[in-house]
């Protein structure tokens, strides 16, 4: 075990790296004028020369890029002062800290993630579970028919309809906002509950439908058709051999959906007017803040690489053959 997970983490940071290689020369070294944007609209040729040997972009291209990759790892220094480590450049817009930024957003994309993530494993796949246990019944055909129902809303459609219902209509609950749980944790729960469930809501129907199909492949499978001919009860086939194995596609979508959620959940923050990651990177984008684009890509990519080697090393419980591949 110990040595799938160095073999996994060794080519993550190879991976890490080449795609801080891949954004470094896709954004320093295009064609486009680095320093110009910057400097802002109303620039003089004398503060553009003052920006360019402030970023080090008067210096040679691989001398360059060593500061860049250098302060991720030591840190680097700005004229608007000292970037700690991992160091991830000023944003050209307010002139704060990209890391700092990113670190300031990062507590409510968290929550979204991780309680979008409960609530749809524990809904979404126990109705799955549940479904195939009792295939051909009413509580399969209500599962069934209800994740087809849901599968068919978006974000951006349900989120304003339950606004108007639950808060702007009946007054039932307030507009979502963020607090950090160490401060009310009640309020974190009340302000980050209808984000939650609406995200929660689309995957809900997806693995529910996944749960389901995977437990019915493993309820036909022969080791498990072998255990009820031995006389085993039906309850402790399907939850001694059957239920470990429905969960490596599970695991692999839980894999994608909570590393691309912690990069940015960017429809359900602009939804509900969330300050997260997701609309940090939209606001670079838009502002042309080069350093903060960059920044969200690395920080997304990171997150990705992390838990692709904890779906690997989950892979390695579920299938200890999973090891020798």
């Amino acid at each position: 075990m110990l040595q799938f997970i160095i073999r996994r983490t060794v080519g993550a940071f190879v991976t890490l790296f080449l795609i801080g290689a891949a954004t470094f020369f896709l954004f320093v070294a295009a064609p486009s004028d680095y320093a110009s944007l910057a400097c802002g609209k109303d620039c003089s040729p004398q503060r553009l020369a003052d920006i360019r040997e402030a970023l080090g972009l008067n210096l040679p291209l691989a001398q360059q890029f060593w500061h860049f990759m250098s302060g991720i790892v030591t840190g680097r220094d700005f004229p608007a002062g000292h970037c700690s480590a991992p160091c991830l450049g000023v944003s050209f817009y307010s002139g704060d800290m990209v890391w700092s930024t990113i670190m300031d957003r990062f507590p409510l994309t968290l929550t979204l993630t991780a309680g979008g993530a409960v609530v749809f494993l524990l809904i979404g796949v126990g109705a799955g579970m549940l479904a195939a246990y009792r295939r051909g019944t009413l509580v399969d055909k209500v599962a069934t028919g209800g994740s087809m129902v849901l599968s068919s809303f978006q974000i951006y459609f349900l989120g304003p309809v339950v606004l108007t219902i639950l808060v702007y209509s009946t007054g039932w609950m307030e507009d979502p906002r963020y607090v950090p749980i160490t401060q009310d944790p009640v309020g974190w729960f009340v302000g980050m509950s209808i984000p939650v469930c609406v995200m929660a809501t689309i995957f809900t129907a997806q693995y529910t439908r996944m749960a389901r199909s995977s437990m019915i492949e493993q309820l036909a499978e022969d080791h498990v058709r072998t255990a009820r001919a031995k006389g085993m009860s039906r309850r402790y086939v399907f939850l001694r051999y059957a239920w470990r194995g429905s969960l490596i596609p599970i695991v692999t979508v839980l894999g994608i959906d909570v590393s691309s959620m912690l990069g940015g959940a960017v429809v359900t923050e602009l939804t509900f007017s969330l300050q997260g990651i997701g609309r940090l990177a939209v606001d670079g984008a838009v502002n042309k803040d080069l350093p903060l684009t960059m920044g969200v890509m690395l920080f997304g990519a990171f997150f990705i690489l992390l838990i692709n080697i904890l779906t690997d090393i989950t892979y390695a419980w579920i299938d200890p053959r999973i090891r020798l591949s």
